[in-house]
């Protein structure tokens, strides 16, 4: 009885033993299974997690090696948080510290703690280091796994080449490996690739991936493409479609377990509304985003993003501490990521819109090597069009007209190869601005000519665009004309009607002469009948100078000319337009000229003139603030009052 009883405990403990083996083997299976075969990634980092328990309580370390691996996951930096990175490159070192350094395994560990490493400083030359290693070795799954993290840390725009050429070879080891995921890596990789580099068959290589999928799908690669779809749909002008799409793939991406879920469906929403001029709704997002604990250490494009739409909504204090976080001491220093092209998208439209033509001229000579690629973001996520434009672009905020005309019309002919619609628009808007704004021999008709097909393109997309160029090189100007007996203000895509006033007369001649400072007191004699002169041997000085006058004459032949092509062509309410901007530009004149067409005269009353125009002023900014918030805080930050009067955006 005793020696049976005794024989009994070891028998159980090894049945034990063995049970902890079998449910480690199917901890293991169902880890390699979610990951490889189904891409879902949190089933199988829930399943390693269990395997990597066991496999140390049984002191396993090849299993310890295999379920480490599976927790790094198939992307590189999978683990956001820093806990979790530092819990994950901690279980690794510990399980190679364990391991022959000969072993597959222990090159396979190499090269997932170089390519994390590499990843998180913005680097690459480490990963290259071991993927030599592991070329040498002729072990096909050590390579596959070492040519995907490699790729993944040489996203940004400098290693085009290099990346098709690590994808091909992908796609030649997974028929070695025989798993299906790195031949879906291998061509997911090679389908980024194409359309990060602007490729037009970039769609054939879709279609060829998603054949694939079609076969038995794959969540993690999936989501990829579904992001993908939302990026076409933008280019392709469907915003509202593309707002749904963006639903659809952060369904995709909760699905899969993919911890960009959130934000790429945040960078696509960014986008419509940028198209959209829509951006500052986002403001209480991205103020979000910009501080969360999951966004890539190497992805700045959220602050980007808040730098445009803070500036754009008036709140220049956040606008510009973000644009100064992102250049830092020296604005080279940006991670070159998948992002990096985005980003400096960014940094360019707020430097624009802020009139920093430091930064803008900084970031033309970054950007000055990527002229011919496409400013995509992530895994094909997004796409703000050609680089050009945004070339462009900082060439307006630096003064350099003629390269800014350049860098626009490439941007125009680039996007229209691209299909991207919206980019398209933003291109010839940004374009008829350059050569406004440069007014040489022939510029006028080259500017009206490319908003004009703005205009039309704008309006089958259902895009907001100016209906003439009013944007100056240190941001958009605001604009104001009469509407009968109202005035029109108009100022980053939004619009109000305001009733008629002093202050709005005067805010009218000063935001039609932007940067300009005018005397309180040629504000007040401008207006008929509202001055009277007192005599007592004051200096007179006049209103408007005969230049000025030859000027308004000028532009006043100008409309006549327009008024008849616009009324001949049947285009009545543009032709509306510049007939109430005649009538109020000879009011102008009217008022400025004494009889006879003799220039009128003013006694020198600055004192008074400041207190009546600056109290006029602000109770129509006050108005103005009713009708549209927006509009009424730029006005209060840009208007300036006193002895002299201005409006200086920027």
């Amino acid at each position: 009885m005793g020696s049976e009883a005794g024989g009994a405990v070891p028998a159980r403990r090894l049945e034990l033993v063995a049970d902890q083996a079998d449910e480690l083997q199917v901890a293991l299976a169902d880890g390699a299974r979610a990951q490889s075969a189904d891409g879902d990634l949190q089933a199988s980092r829930q399943s390693f997690e269990r395997a990597f328990g066991l496999a140390e309580q049984a002191s396993d370390v090849q299993a310890m090696a295999v379920a480490a691996l599976g927790l790094a996951g198939l992307w590189v930096r999978e683990p956001r948080t820093m806990t979790g990175a530092a819990a994950l490159e901690a279980r690794l070192q510990h399980v190679l510290s364990l391991l022959d350094p000969h072993a597959p395994l222990a090159l396979r560990i190499r090269a997932r703690l170089a390519g994390e490493a590499d990843y998180r400083r913005g680097e690459h030359a480490a990963i290259l280091a071991v993927l030599d290693e592991v070329r040498a070795a002729g072990d096909p799954l050590p390579l596959a796994e070492a040519l995907s993290i490699a790729h993944h840390c040489l996203l940004g725009p400098d290693h085009v080449k290099l990346r098709r050429d690590l994808a091909a070879e992908l796609i030649k080891a997974s028929f070695r490996t025989e798993r299906r995921s790195d031949l879906l890596m291998g061509l997911l990789w090679q389908t980024v690739d194409s359309y990060s580099e602007g490729d037009p068959h970039a769609g054939r290589l879709l279609g060829e991936l998603r054949g694939h999928l079609g076969q038995r799908h794959h969540l993690a690669i999936g989501f990829v493409v579904s992001a993908i779809d939302v990026m076409l749909a933008i280019r392709a002008g469907h915003l509202d479609e593309a707002e749904s799409l963006a639903g659809v793939c952060a369904k995709s991406g909760a699905a899969a377990g993919d911890v960009d879920s959130e934000w790429w469906s945040g960078a696509q929403l960014v986008t419509i509304r940028w198209y959209q001029g829509r951006l500052s709704e986002l403001l209480p997002m991205l103020h979000d985003r910009v501080h969360s604990p999951v966004l890539s250490s190497v992805d700045n494009s959220s602050v980007a993003a808040l730098a445009v739409a803070a500036a754009q909504s008036g709140d220049r204090r956040t606008a510009a501490s973000s644009l100064a976080a992102l250049c830092g001491s020296n604005l080279a220093n940006l991670p070159r990521s998948s992002s990096w092209l985005v980003t400096m998208n960014g940094v360019v439209e707020a430097a624009y819109l802020l009139g920093e033509a430091t930064v803008a001229a900084r970031a033309y000579e970054l950007l000055g090597p990527y002229a011919g690629l496409p400013m995509v973001g992530g895994l094909g996520v997004t796409c703000f069009g050609s680089a050009q434009q945004a070339l462009g672009v900082a060439s307006l905020t630096s003064g350099h007209l003629d390269r800014a005309v350049d860098h626009l019309r490439a941007a125009v002919q680039d996007n229209l190869a691209l299909a991207h619609w919206p980019a398209v628009v933003a291109s010839r808007q940004r374009l008829a601005q350059a050569y406004a704004l440069r007014g040489g021999p022939g510029d006028a008709d080259d500017a009206r000519r490319e908003l004009d097909t703005a205009m039309a393109e704008a309006a089958a997309l259902g895009l907001p665009v100016p209906d003439h160029p009013v944007s100056g090189p240190s941001g958009p100007f605001a604009e104001c004309g009469r509407v009968g007996r109202k005035w029109r203000l108009t100022w980053q895509n939004r619009s109000v009607l305001v009733e008629e006033s002093v202050g709005m007369l005067h805010l009218a001649v000063l935001i039609a002469n932007p940067r300009q400072e005018i005397k309180a007191a040629d504000l007040v004699t401008g207006l008929a009948a509202l001055s009277r002169a007192a005599g007592d041997g004051a200096v007179a000085q006049p209103v408007l100078d005969h230049e000025a006058i030859g000027e308004y004459r000028n532009h006043l032949r100008r409309l006549d000319a327009e008024i008849g092509r616009l009324e001949s062509g049947d285009d009545l309410d543009r032709a509306a337009r510049a007939h109430a901007e005649r009538d109020w530009l000879v009011a102008q004149l009217a008022s400025a000229a004494g009889l006879g067409g003799r220039t009128r005269s003013f006694p020198d009353q600055g004192e008074r003139a400041r207190v009546a125009v600056g109290k006029a002023i602000r109770r129509a900014i006050v108005r103005v603030s009713e009708a549209d918030a927006n509009i009424g805080e730029h006005l209060r930050q840009t208007v300036h009052t006193g002895v002299r009067c201005s409006y200086w955006p920027g």
